[in-house]
This record gives C-alpha cells, sequence and structure tokens, in this order.
C-alpha cells in the first residue's frame, strides 16, 4: 500500500539528503493529540523507517508549541470508555510513540514551546532534545486526575532526570521551565528561538557525517543497554554490534580515509 505523501495532522519535510522533518501542524490547538495524529504518526514512522538512505529524523511543533498533549476537546468521552475502551485507546497512542522511538536512526526533538502530558512523553520517545527559551515540560495528566505514568513517560523519567526528580515532575505536575530542564538533563541544550531549527539541522548533519550502520547499531546498543540488568549483558551486545560493523565497507573506508587524510565516504553497506 502506497503511503500518502501528505498528512493532515503534520507535515512532512526534506530539507537535506537523508535528513526528514516531521512539524506537527495543528498551531491552532498547541498541536495537540487526537487519534487521526496517533495513526498518521506510526505510518510516518514506519514509513520512513523502510528508507535506506534516512539518516536523521527531527520532530517539531508549528507555532508557539511543541505538543500540548491529548486534545481535551477529544479528551471529554474518555470517562465513558469501558476499562477495554479505554486500554485500546491507551495502545492506539502507545503504538504511535513507539514507533516514533524505534525509528532505526536518531530522531531529535526541537521543543520550540510546550511539551505537556502526551506531548511530553513525545519528546521524551527522541533520542535527543534541543530547545529553545520557550521550552517547558509538565507531567499535566495528575491535574485531570490521570496519571503520570503515560506513553512512555515515567520510564523515561527514571533514566533522564533520576528517580527523585521524576517522583517531583510526576507528583506535581509543576511546569519545567527551559533553563531547569537544560539543568537537570531533560534537555541537552537551549538555543535562539529564531535558530532552533538550524540547530537541529546542524546537528543532524554531524550525525550524517558519520557511518550510518555504526550510527544505527549505536542507538540499538544504547536503546537495549538500558532495558538489560547486567554489565555482561550489555558487553555481549557491545561485541556483536562491532563485529558486524567490521564486515562491512565503512570501517575499512574510515582508515583509509585517515591514513589518506581525506573524508570518508561512507555508503552504509
Amino acid at each position: 500500500m502506497t503511503e500518502p505523501t501528505t498528512w493532515e495532522t503534520f507535515t512532512l519535510e526534506r530539507p537535506e539528503p537523508g535528513i526528514a522533518v516531521v512539524t506537527l501542524n495543528r498551531p491552532e490547538r498547541m498541536n495537540s493529540m487526537t487519534n487521526t495524529m496517533f495513526v498518521e504518526l506510526e505510518k510516518v514512522a514506519l514509513q520512513l523507517d523502510r528508507e535506506d538512505d534516512l539518516r536523521v529524523v527531527i520532530l517539531t511543533g508549528a507555532g508557539k508549541a511543541f505538543c500540548g498533549g491529548f486534545d481535551l476537546d477529544d479528551a471529554d468521552g474518555l470517562s465513558s470508555l469501558t476499562a477495554l475502551g479505554m486500554l485500546d485507546q491507551q495502545e492506539l497512542a502507545a503504538r504511535a510513540l513507539s514507533a516514533i522511538r524505534n525509528i532505526r536512526v536518531p530522531v531529535i526533538a526541537a521543543v520550540n514551546g510546550a511539551a505537556a502530558g502526551g506531548g511530553l512523553s513525545l519528546s521524551l520517545a527522541a533520542d535527543i532534545r534541543i530547545g529553545s527559551p520557550a521550552a517547558r515540560f509538565n507531567a499535566a495528566f495528575v491535574r485531570i486526575g490521570l496519571s503520570a505514568g503515560d506513553l512512555g513517560a515515567s520510564w523515561h523519567l527514571t533514566r533522564l532526570i533520576g528517580p527523585a526528580r521524576a517522583a517531583e515532575f510526576a507528583y506535581t505536575g509543576r511546569l519545567i521551565d527551559a533553563v531547569e530542564a537544560e539543568s537537570i538533563g531533560l534537555l541537552n541544550t537551549i538555543v535562539p528561538a529564531e535558530s532552533l531549527l538550524d540547530e537541529a539541522l546542524a546537528m543532524a548533519r554531524l550525525i550524517c557525517a558519520n557511518s550510518p550502520g555504526g550510527v544505527q547499531l549505536s542507538k540499538r546498543a544504547l536503546h537495549a543497554n538500558m532495558e538489560v540488568s547486567s554489565y555482561a549483558a550489555a558487553l555481549e551486545l557491545e561485541n556483536r554490534g562491532q563485529a558486524l560493523l567490521t564486515r562491512g565497507e565503512d570501517m575499512p573506508e574510515a582508515l583509509a580515509a585517515f591514513k589518506e587524510k581525506r573524508s570518508p565516504k561512507f555508503t552504509g553497506r
């Protein structure tokens, strides 16, 4: 089945070879999430993941927000769902964010404003987060009688900012601004609003300059080793990845380029 080239809830652009920019495009609703958005995000993630020349995905929001969470116009009906109906709703959303997180190449979130509730979880699904001074985060669900443990947030937050800070963030539902987010590791860096996308593209270019296979297996190792329970298991995974990469073309090319004092020409093969 051919995937659509236009999308209802976001735009997809290719500013440079190997780089895709997904921009949530409901600015009048703070790019809030709907079931249509969940379906489309899962589809575009799977589409992008099939592209052999894909190297980096940038995720951002149109207008003044990154993503304001689940659209409250659609939230009224949640309390009337059966338990199984609500589970179906959660799994629809979770599949979308899991698909974004599991894209085989790095995902950079360019957080241009509020990332609240499910928008927080979406930003956490990225590998790297850079933000403008307007970036702010909160686990908004505790304010409407739901759990802050939503769409992977409890898993990511404890690993990114530590259990105690994650607990405070989750239990209070307070806003964390860009400066605090950077200081605790929720944001990698803060850049001026007018250059946010340019900085995301600059970071994407740094990634694109490296071996495609090396980057992809680095992501696989980092993800897997956040879940394994032992140092030995982490070493085993890393060892297999390195052994596999020596069988490709990029490592010999990199060594030859170093000796010849030139830039390597990576193919990903």
